[in-house]
């Protein structure tokens, strides 16, 4: 037992453990690799089949809108034909009672000249004559009514065949205006969904309709038509975030953004703000050259004051004041 005891004890050989350790881990770091690898691939395909969709529906917008100019071009001709076919049809209508009352004339002309001749029961040469005369002279009048007749039957069915073209290219076109319209409202719901994006979760910033609406405590300092510093920066949002949109709009498409300044009903007197109409007017003004700054094109921004005069909420109390207190942004078309 003493001897046994002595005995040296043999190392622990944990190396085998390790290596399979090591092993298992090189395994999942290829496979997550692999994952990932394919996940690159297929965000790449889908990438590239969006970028292909969007091109073909830039093409398709300038298709429809040549279509369109050239619709609006064949509705002034034939709007102008028409014209021109109910200035001839009124003419001839015209011309038409006076060749009536001729024949009428005539007629009653050769019914005294019979009745007389059938009374005195004797013709002279001159009477007969003059009766032959009055005959051939009505057989033609009446021959040029039929013709007259004959050409206003057909000028009469050509406007009508005009306004039905008419009537079709008015539906075509107010088709094609409708999808302008929806369009439009497309861009101006991605513009405000990026817009709320970049201007980051502010309940006091919101969206009513087709309008953006930033209180104007955000953007300036009580009776002030001065951006603030944290104004300055959400305009500067709002002018990124809207280049970003106008390069995805049609180039026919006659877009601009209406920059509307409101007050509440507190007067103001003060040397540079005679009354709210100053003020909402230029803090409207100092929205759009920060706009204008940034790279917003000038003829696609306009600006209006229109004081207390339009507000959202009619009572008085100090959260109506605030509410109407606004700055509103509406992308629209012209």
């Amino acid at each position: 037992m003493a001897l046994a005891a002595r005995r040296p004890r043999r190392p622990l050989d944990i190396w085998p453990g390790f290596v399979d350790a090591l092993a298992s881990l090189l395994l999942v770091i290829i496979f997550v690799l692999l994952v990932f690898a394919l996940g690159q691939f297929f965000l790449s395909e889908s990438l590239s089949g969006r970028d292909a969709a969007l091109r073909a529906l830039q093409g398709r917008l300038s298709e429809l809108a040549e279509v369109l100019a050239l619709e609006r071009t064949e509705k002034a001709s034939l709007t102008a034909e028409v014209g021109r076919l109910t200035a001839e049809l009124q003419s001839t209508l015209a011309l038409r009672q006076q060749l009536e009352q001729q024949v009428g004339a005539l007629t009653g002309r050769a019914e005294q000249a019979e009745t007389s001749l059938s009374e005195e029961k004797k013709i002279s040469e001159a009477a007969r004559d003059e009766l032959a005369l009055l005959n051939q002279q009505i057989a033609a009048m009446r021959e040029q009514l039929q013709q007259l007749t004959a050409a206003l039957d057909a000028s009469e069915k050509q406007a009508e065949e005009q306004q039905v073209q008419i009537t079709a290219l008015g539906q075509r076109l107010n088709a094609a205006l409708a999808g302008k319209v929806q369009e439009m409202a497309r861009f101006r719901s991605e513009f405000f969904g990026k817009l709320r994006e970049a201007l980051g979760d502010n309940p006091e910033i919101r969206i009513e309709g087709d309008r953006f609406i930033f209180p104007s405590e955000v953007l300036f300092a009580p009776g002030s038509a001065d951006l603030e510093p944290a104004g300055r920066q959400q305009v500067t949002r709002v002018a990124e975030t809207l280049k970003e949109i106008a390069r995805k709009i049609p180039a026919d498409v006659e877009w601009i953004l209406q920059i509307d300044g409101h007050t509440d009903k507190t007067p103001i007197a003060t040397p540079q703000y005679p009354s709210n109409w100053e003020l909402s007017q230029a803090r409207a003004m100092s929205v759009l050259r920060l706009l204008r700054e940034a790279g917003i094109p000038a003829n696609r921004l306009a600006a209006a004051g229109y004081a207390e005069y339009k507000p959202l909420d009619a009572s008085d109390s100090d959260a109506a004041y605030r509410r109407n207190r606004r700055i509103e942004l509406k992308l629209t078309q012209r």
